[in-house]
């Protein structure tokens, strides 16, 4: 048997992935990874030697960070489980588990509400709601969708992410705002955040709106994206109730572990920690 990956396997590996409900990012990552590999190859035949000299070129060539090497690895070592390909796995490198988050890019409580005012302030009334949803609940920018009149009028909204389900309440003050903003807007049925035409507000623009505010709100552009409000829900919930357990559920999340890269301390606060310990 020649192992030679070819265009045709990529094809039917898509098919696969595709029929076990993978989805359509996670396909086209696996399939975008995999040709990182086809490319070190060109045309070779997938050895367990050349499956070592890739990892190794990944680190010191082309200077990958290692979890991104990992991210590679995976892919590789799943299409070979797919095409029975024994003996061409590779082990991942192990890397710990970063102690603290970058403060660079990390969001705090003051610098939310400025993007709130700054959002007021420059009339974009349904950007600053927007935010407001993002973080109060801590959703993903692709479950705004799920913010309907009816949902918001049961106060619960039923999210379907990622093939899974779950429930989340829209606080007391939130629905507040979100109903006054429907009945000003006209809106009498589904999704709140809608463009003119009645389609849901596509993402790009939401992140595109955002970034505009960075001046009016004096925060770095690199702090300013959706992402960053589920982030800022996660670790305000998690100081409140001290549960990780249950800000996972909250948050959709299967593993605590990526629970746990939403709570990271930045370093200037685990200095602080480190150093209240009193141990010198």
């Amino acid at each position: 048997m020649s192992y030679i990956i070819t265009e045709q396997i990529l094809k039917n590996y898509r098919e696969y992935l595709i029929e076990g409900e993978k989805s359509i990012a996670t396909i086209n990552k696996y399939i975008c990874d995999i040709r990182k590999l086809m490319d070190y190859a060109n045309g070779q035949e997938i050895t367990k030697k050349l499956m070592l000299e890739f990892k190794e070129s990944l680190r010191v060539d082309k200077n990958y960070k290692l979890s991104s090497i990992n991210s590679f690895l995976i892919a590789a070592n799943r299409l070979f489980d797919y095409l029975e390909w024994y003996g061409l796995n590779v082990k991942l490198y192990q890397i710990q588990n970063d102690v603290f988050a970058s403060k660079k890019i990390d969001l705090s409580m003051q610098e939310y509400r400025k993007l709130v005012m700054a959002a007021w302030h420059k009339g974009k009334k349904r950007l600053a709601m927007i935010i407001q949803t993002l973080c109060s609940m801590g959703l993903r920018i692709s479950e705004l969708t799920f913010i309907t009149t009816e949902s918001v009028q049961k106060g619960e909204v039923e999210i379907y992410c990622k093939r899974k389900q779950r429930k989340a309440l829209i606080p007391s003050g939130l629905r507040k705002l979100l109903l006054d903003y429907i009945r000003e807007n006209g809106i009498t049925n589904g999704i709140v955040f809608r463009t003119s035409s009645g389609k849901a507000v596509d993402r790009s623009n939401i992140w595109r709106e955002m970034k505009s505010l960075k001046e009016e709100a004096g925060i770095g552009k690199e702090k300013i994206f959706p992402h960053n409000l589920r982030h800022l829900f996660a670790k305000t919930f998690y100081e409140a109730s001290k549960d990780i357990a249950k800000l996972a559920d909250v948050l959709g999340h299967s593993s605590i572990e990526t629970t746990r890269r939403y709570i990271m301390t930045t370093y200037e606060e685990h200095q602080k920690q480190i150093d209240s310990l009193g141990l010198v």
